[in-house]
């Protein structure tokens, strides 16, 4: 165990070599703590340890189904005993118990990773979570399929998006039963406890209507800038230089998300909106992105199992029943990217952006999670006009959010791309990562 005083005298590279010993040792104990629960759940199989007679008799123990199908029942009292051994509810111990049984029987490449220590067990966990309501064929389908990306070469977030659209490709009956479940539970409400003055309402609808609504809040928000500019004390300094124009003392100044509440307020009282603002012409047109596999579209086939841009998978009944009465869609092949031309300005054109996000659809910095739209897009090879430099085309560009894009440029970073939504990078310390279609990889300074 490591004491204070020697971590407090360490040097910078000592510091992150300890930090990831310590993370592969808790990494370690987790694995050991899931094999504990599997042996547990095999000491405490009911034929062995349940008298068929007693177990019958109410408030006596008895079976009970914790992991997916295909796995083995546990007795039931099994769950409280491990908890308290290992400080945690029974209802932690038999979740843990339940993601054991599954890991060994329903996931086998899954699990002979985490094993390897090359993938962490949240990860692991998550996966047999989601997957636990799929027949035994289809969780080992959905094992192959996220296996090899739960390794952390994504970050969270993205890896939650793929694993549930695998889950929905898997099972695309029971995910409609589930939109149709939830189509039903549209409301519009205040939610939670008011404190302070304020209160909180909510609104759960289809993703189309979500969409208009913000965009709509969004547009009129924007015009409300005049009357009401940003607060100079709470905008982004990268949006308010040094220099710049302040309102004056007279005007009212406000953030954001106060200009977007007020909006609401006009909307639904459009009396309390200024005399000049014509709040008839607020719709604007939203752009819903909805990506299919096209592979079979051409003789008629459409694949079971869409993905909405930001929301994530979706059925084709779903887009058919309610993007199909009320969008007009616009079809846009994307069959080979990187087949652009090259452009001799530093704007990036339309037909690139989204070239871009084909291949790249997240922050290409180590590790990101960020898969926003509106990231900037970065010249790997800086663009320079009249000079020496990297061109303005697919295979030099790579989107970045504006703290990873100062980052590269002013933070002693470096970073190549040796292929089309390739990049290596170095950070200041000389560790190497490569980041992909895939995620994130380490490479060894050996490598």
């Amino acid at each position: 165990m490591l004491g204070m005083a020697v971590v407090e005298e360490m040097s910078e590279d000592a510091v992150l070599d300890t930090a990831a010993a310590l993370a592969s040792t808790v990494q370690r104990a987790e694995v050991g703590l899931l094999r504990a629960a599997y042996r547990w759940a095999v000491l405490h199989d009911p034929a062995r340890t349940l008298d068929p007679g007693v177990a019958v008799l109410p408030g006596r123990e008895k079976a009970r189904q914790y992991g997916g199908e295909g796995t083995a029942p546990v007795s039931e009292f099994a769950a409280a005993e491990f908890g308290a051994r290992i400080g945690r509810t029974t209802y932690a111990a038999a979740a843990l118990i339940a993601d054991a049984q599954d890991l060994h029987h329903r996931h086998p490449v899954l699990w002979a990773r985490v094993v390897a220590g090359e993938v962490r067990s949240s990860y692991a966990r998550f996966v047999v979570t989601k997957t636990r309501e799929l027949t035994a064929l289809e969780a080992e389908w959905v094992d192959a399929e996220v296996a090899e990306s739960a390794d952390g070469r994504i970050p969270w977030t993205r890896f939650e998006a793929l694993v549930v659209g695998k889950v929905a490709a898997a099972a695309p009956e029971l995910a409609r039963e589930k939109e149709e479940r939830a189509r039903r539970a549209t409301f519009a409400k205040i939610v939670g406890k008011p404190e302070h003055g304020m209160a909180s309402f909510l609104i759960r609808a289809p993703i189309p209507v979500i969409t208009q609504l913000d965009a709509t809040i969004g547009a009129l928000a924007e015009r409300l800038r005049e009357q009401l500019p940003d607060d100079p004390h709470a905008a982004d300094p990268l949006r308010q230089p040094e220099g710049e124009e302040q309102p004056d003392e007279a005007t009212t100044v406000v953030c954001a998300d106060e200009r977007r509440g007020l909006a609401v307020l006009m909307l639904a009282h459009p009396d309390t909106a200024p005399a000049d603002l014509d709040l008839t012409t607020l719709t604007p047109r939203v752009e819903v992105v909805v990506h299919l596999d096209g592979h079979d579209i051409d003789n008629g086939v459409v694949a079971p199992i869409a993905r909405v841009e930001g929301h994530g998978p979706v059925t084709r009944e779903w887009v058919r029943e309610v993007l199909g009465p009320h969008a007009r869609f616009t079809i846009r092949p994307v069959f080979d990217p990187l087949g652009q031309v090259p452009v001799d300005a530093y704007e990036i054109p339309a037909r690139h952006r989204r070239a871009v996000r084909v291949i790249s659809p997240a922050d290409v910095f180590p590790y990101s999670s960020c898969t926003t739209t509106s990231m900037q897009v970065d010249h790997t090879d800086p663009w320079a006009p009249g000079e020496v430099g990297g061109s303005s085309e697919v295979g030099n560009y790579g989107p970045m959010t504006t703290t990873h894009h100062r980052a590269k440029t002013f933070g002693h970073w470096r970073l190549k791309q040796p292929y089309p939504g390739v990049f290596l990078w170095r950070d200041p310390h000389g560790a190497l990562y490569l980041v992909d279609h895939t995620g994130t990889r380490r490479i060894d300074h050996a490598a």
